[in-house]
């Protein structure tokens, strides 16, 4: 598979505790990514991160929370991004979703 040199970086947010269909959403997501053959997806877990409603979710002792911070990160082309968008926006909860364009400077499969 090559990758345009003017590629797109689709960034999820999302929450460690979000499912789609009894999953993690953020597995459910990478799946679907996959089915599309999109070019690969990444999954960060952030150990401390607020969203919309400002609650504070960290991974520290005194504060546990069940529910860190999950950025899934997929790269590929603006076009099959979107169309993947619109496959999975039903899956998509409260998430801030983020598209930039990125430049490819090298993506070769190691066998």
């Amino acid at each position: 598979m090559t990758l345009p040199t003017d590629s797109a970086l689709l960034r999820i947010f999302i929450g460690e505790s979000d499912r789609f269909d009894h999953k993690p959403l953020y597995e459910a997501l990478v799946f679907k990514a996959r089915e599309f053959h999109l070019s690969g997806a990444t999954v960060l877990r952030g150990p401390m991160g607020f969203g919309k409603t400002s609650t504070l979710h960290t991974s520290k002792i005194l504060q546990l929370s069940m529910d860190l911070p999950i950025v899934v990160e997929i790269v590929d082309t603006e076009e099959k991004l979107n169309s993947f968008l619109d496959t999975v926006k039903d899956m998509l909860g409260g998430c801030l979703v983020t598209i930039e364009k990125v430049r490819v400077l090298h993506y070769n499969a190691q066998e």
